[in-house]
């Protein structure tokens, strides 16, 4: 049976039990940590997803030349041993879209490995105890799948909304509180144990090396296993909130999350509603930003979520009517046109068919995330994003009148489109 089946096969079984047995707690899991296939099928999902070399330097090809058995035998062995220790967390700072700088850790392509096996052994057990409000960082699920929730909770008036913002969540994340959440499926001390190595590994910034064995809170973004365990905190708030019993179920509230980014939705949100929200976070260690948060009625304010900007809006057929228009952003719009401008940028020289190639990368991830059908409705933003393909493309061309290009002085969008296939966004289909 092929690595990738095998391990379907015991994610399948781990998730029935888990389902079945609300109280169950797994107690033998840790020796799936250095099974042959398992190891394997984690290189595999390591080697897709690339990725720079942590610490130590070593690439995924440094590893291929050296030998993939050799080396995943190695590893198996000391995590069979419990004599694997993580390497410190490369950290860099990475741009985010409003100007500012986001912290992303870069563990080693071998913590990279044992911690996909660990997410592969856990996530089906925690999956089975997941709500269905939670979207983010989950198999099947998508951000294209939050927007149809929030847009059904629309239609079905729950028009006022509390859009949160949550100050560092990886980082502030408390590691005792995730400890308790995570035992309460998982009794296996060797798993909790690998689990906290992690957690408490160094980071490797600006030449020096930071924290460590005093870490008390935080999981790096980057890491493979971080999304899980931010997943696996953060349930307890679905949790309270979906609860029938709650408050919140009560007065017919819903949320909406994807990993730490939520909503609160509901016909009325009192001030006692939001009050136990924000008990609930505290309670947890987790924090507000009180200056990004807000709460809005819809139907008069926009909101933006997940990069879509969401409007109660004036019908444009002429009818005397309203409906629910979901868009890009204006920061969505802005940064797949950066991207295009900075990529002609600096491919100044490149081959028509290369150019043509990456554009279409560039778009298509684009293009089949804003365009959800039936929910979101990007046409003028697609319209919008011809015509700086249109701009851009024509001046690139025009620089390279020097070198004889035989695109210069025509219409080089057209060409492109019509006979290299580049893509025309506004008749552009998701796929």
């Amino acid at each position: 049976m092929p690595d990738a089946e095998r391990v379907i096969t015991l994610q399948e079984k781990l998730y029935q039990k888990a389902k079945q047995e609300r109280a169950y707690k797994f107690y033998v899991l840790y020796d799936k940590m250095f099974v042959p296939y398992m190891l394997r099928e984690a290189w595999e999902k390591v080697k897709r997803n690339g990725g720079s070399p942590g610490v130590d330097g070593i690439t995924i090809s440094d590893i291929e030349q050296r030998g993939i058995e050799e080396y995943l035998q190695t590893l198996g062995e000391e995590l069979r041993t419990q004599t694997y220790k993580p390497s410190a967390v490369k950290r860099v700072m990475i741009d985010k879209a409003n100007g500012g700088k986001r912290p992303l850790g870069i563990p080693t392509v071998k913590d990279r490995i044992a911690q996909t096996v660990c997410k592969m052994i856990l996530e089906p057990i925690f999956e089975a105890d997941f709500e269905d409000s939670s979207f983010g960082f989950r198999p099947n699920r998508s951000a294209q799948d939050a927007m149809r929730a929030i847009k059904e909770n629309l239609k079905q008036g729950k028009t006022e909304v509390y859009d949160a913002d949550l100050s560092k969540y990886f980082d502030t994340i408390p590691h005792d509180k995730l400890r308790l959440t995570l035992e309460q499926r998982i009794s296996d001390p060797r798993i909790l144990k690998l689990i906290e190595k992690w957690l408490k590994a160094p980071v490797f910034e600006d030449g020096q090396y930071k924290s460590g064995k005093n870490n008390r809170k935080g999981t790096p973004q980057g890491g493979v296993i971080s999304p899980l365990l931010a997943n696996i905190y953060f349930h307890l708030i679905d949790r309270i909130i979906n609860n029938p019993t709650s408050l919140f179920s009560k007065n017919g509230i819903k949320i909406v999350r994807y990993a730490d980014d939520f909503v609160l939705m509901g016909t009325h949100l009192s001030e006692i509603v939001i009050g136990k929200l924000k008990n609930l976070l505290n309670r947890m260690e987790l924090t507000l930003n009180e200056d990004k948060t807000r709460q809005i009625d819809a139907t008069k304010e926009n909101f933006n979520f997940l990069g879509f900007t969401v409007q109660y809006a004036n019908d444009l057929r002429g009818r005397n009517t309203k409906y629910w228009n979901i868009t890009p952003s204006s920061k969505s719009r802005q940064k797949v046109r950066d991207k295009i401008g900075c990529y002609l940028k600096a491919h100044g020289h490149s081959n028509v068919n290369l150019v043509v190639k990456d554009l279409n990368a560039i778009m298509r991830g684009w293009l089949n995330y804003f365009d959800i059908e039936g929910v979101s409705y990007p046409a003028m933003s697609k319209r919008e994003l011809r015509y700086y393909l249109f701009d851009r493309i024509n001046r690139y061309f025009a620089r390279k009148s020097q070198r004889k290009c035989r695109l210069y002085g025509h219409n080089a969008f057209e060409v492109l489109s019509t006979n290299y296939g580049l893509i025309d966004p506004t008749k552009y289909a998701r796929r």
